[in-house]
């Protein structure tokens, strides 16, 4: 009887618990025009709730925050490090959040480095990798 008791209880969803508990995302690659995918999605989970972080040497501002060239020039503390880079880019980035002791990697689909995956595990960092995160805010939240 206990053990169909415990079957029917929801099995933990580490995905679903990270994005109830953190409020800031770094998003390295954001672009500032809005046919990209980097722009969109930063877009929604910013009308989510969430404070969006661009990341991208290449632009001043995007969705009205001023942008960083690097992770490192970032003064205030990142919840996750969302990537719209190649995969060539992500082990650098890896790299600077395990400095700055960010708990958290998101690699956007396609994006797909299991050595710098495996570095980020292995400094104690939560990885979702080759999935978009809007995707699974809006399955997990609607």
């Amino acid at each position: 009887m206990l053990a169909k008791r415990m079957a029917s209880l929801p099995q933990p969803d580490p995905i679903t618990d990270l994005l109830k508990r953190v409020r800031t995302i770094a998003v390295v690659g954001l672009s500032d025009s809005p046919l990209r995918p980097s722009h969109g999605v930063a877009a929604y989970m910013q009308s989510h709730g969430y404070h969006i972080i661009p990341v991208n040497p290449k632009i001043e501002e995007a969705l009205g925050e001023k942008s960083y060239r690097s992770l490192l020039e970032v003064r205030e503390k990142i919840d996750i490090v969302d990537i719209f880079r190649r995969p060539e880019y992500v082990e650098e980035i890896v790299d600077q959040a395990i400095r700055l002791e960010i708990p958290a990697i998101w690699m956007q689909e396609e994006v797909i480095n299991e050595k710098a995956a495996e570095k980020a595990r292995q400094a104690g960092i939560f990885v979702v990798m080759d999935q978009c995160i809007l995707k699974e805010h809006r399955a997990r939240f609607g």
